[in-house]
């Protein structure tokens, strides 16, 4: 009884049942004989109020309104001001449009916060033009799917906000926490395509850019590169919560967009704001059905079922985080993030946060990174295949092509996860910690 719950998940799963699906029916199935006692309808009850529960936090507010933030920027032209601003900085340097490519991403972190959104964005404009100089497609799918795992990890980080909801972590820490790993996997990236470029002779995307360029492409970016700053300034002095700098956020998103830039219409708005809805929408419906499957969890007594058979594994702590590293890269390959975080999070952090003594923040970077990775990692990594339908090249070829990059940011991964000071030095400094 204790793990019936999850068998009957990953079999849904096996299925091809939507995650939200898998997670209900399974707890449901669990719920409806008996969770292993007399049968009680209040737990039915129970099981419900936790989906909604689930979604109707406060915190979670923010949510919704860094994906309006990030949908208002997509439509407002933003993506094209990040590439010319970056091409201008670096684009004369050999394998230019890579490297391109790359600080586009981590430019474009800092606004939507979201894999999918960078792949999608970046990749419709430099797949193509990385083609066109002479780039092979899988290598240019490659380097935009390992360059947008980039956007959950330097914030504003919607997973993260996930975390930190579920588990009842410091969101401000969390976001100071991943920003020296966020630039750690991006400086890791443009050295493994500087070595590649030399090694291949990639061609230069364009001569180097005067310094009235490089001031008249920064101009055009002045605005939305404000956006980050006047967030985190925001949280990490107290001016407004997390909660409230999201709000700030899809307000500041809007003014740019629509009377700044003026690339956004009034017209436009309303699909603009349909399509938040409907992300919005999903992310929270997975929020409560994972809710309800931790309860489940919890009175079934799986999670601390885990924990000691975990513990029995070893008592040395540095070979249970390596053994925790494989198992998130392997749920990577499978799972998204927000499920995995959703699921596992809760069971893990009993773990490693209870019982070994992680620091919390630590081992939620750890976590966060490394779910985060798996967006991009074979077989079922979500940004290979909006990478393989953007450029039409075969997932498995794009693949093969990315695993120089993969390697970078595994060893990111495990550099953050024994040197704790990587990840916690800013929250510390910033006095979040």
């Amino acid at each position: 009884m204790q793990t019936a719950f999850l068998w009957l998940f990953l079999a849904a799963l096996a299925l091809s049942v939507p995650v939200i699906f898998g997670l209900l029916g399974a707890s449901g199935i669990v719920v409806a004989n008996d969770l292993g006692r007399e049968f009680d309808p209040r737990d039915l009850n129970s099981l419900l109020s936790q989906v909604f529960s689930g979604m109707s936090s406060v915190p979670l507010m923010a949510l919704p309104m860094f994906i309006l933030a990030g949908e208002l920027m997509n439509a407002g032209g933003i993506t094209e001001r990040l590439v010319r601003f970056s091409q201008s900085l670096i684009g004369h340097l050999r394998g230019g449009l890579a490297q391109v490519n790359i600080l586009s991403s981590m430019l474009f972190a800092g606004l939507s916060g979201s894999a999918v959104a960078d792949t999608s964005a970046l990749g419709s404009m430099l797949i193509p033009a990385m083609e066109k100089q002479g780039y092979t497609r899988r290598f240019a799918a490659a380097v935009t799917a390992a360059s947008s795992v980039i956007g959950p990890i330097i914030p504003p980080s919607g997973i993260m906000i996930i975390y930190a909801f579920i588990m009842g972590v410091s969101p401000a820490a969390l976001f100071a926490g991943g920003i020296v790993p966020g630039l750690m996997i991006g400086g890791g990236l443009m050295f493994v395509t500087w070595r590649l470029a030399i090694k291949y002779d990639f061609p230069v995307a364009n001569k180097r850019a005067s310094a009235r360029e490089v001031v008249t492409a920064g101009r055009e970016t002045f605005w939305p590169l404000l956006t980050p700053i006047i967030l985190l300034g925001g949280i990490l002095t107290g001016f407004f919560t997390p909660t409230e700098a999201a709000g700030v956020a899809a307000f500041y998103a809007l003014i740019v967009s629509v009377f700044v830039i003026r690339a956004l219409k009034f017209g436009d708005l309303p699909a603009t704001f349909y399509r938040a809805a409907v992300a919005s929408g999903i992310i929270l419906m997975l929020i409560g059905a994972s809710k309800s499957f931790s309860w489940v969890a919890d009175q079934v007594g799986a999670a601390q079922m885990l924990a000691d058979f975990v513990l029995s594994l070893t008592d040395n702590r540095y070979l249970l985080l390596i053994l925790v590293n494989l198992m998130l890269f392997v749920v990577g390959m499978f799972l998204d993030a927000g499920p995995a975080i959703l699921i596992l999070g809760p069971i893990l952090s009993k773990v490693f946060v209870e019982h070994i003594g992680l620091d919390p923040v630590h081992f939620a970077i750890i976590m966060c990174v490394n779910v985060t990775v798996g967006l991009a990692t074979p077989p079922m990594g979500l940004v290979l295949f909006v990478a393989s339908s953007i450029s039409r090249e075969r997932v498995e070829a794009i693949a093969k092509a990315i695993l120089p990059f993969l390697a970078v940011e595994a060893a990111v991964i495990f550099l953050i996860t024994f040197f704790e000071d990587l990840v916690l030095f800013l929250p510390r400094a910033m006095g979040l910690y």
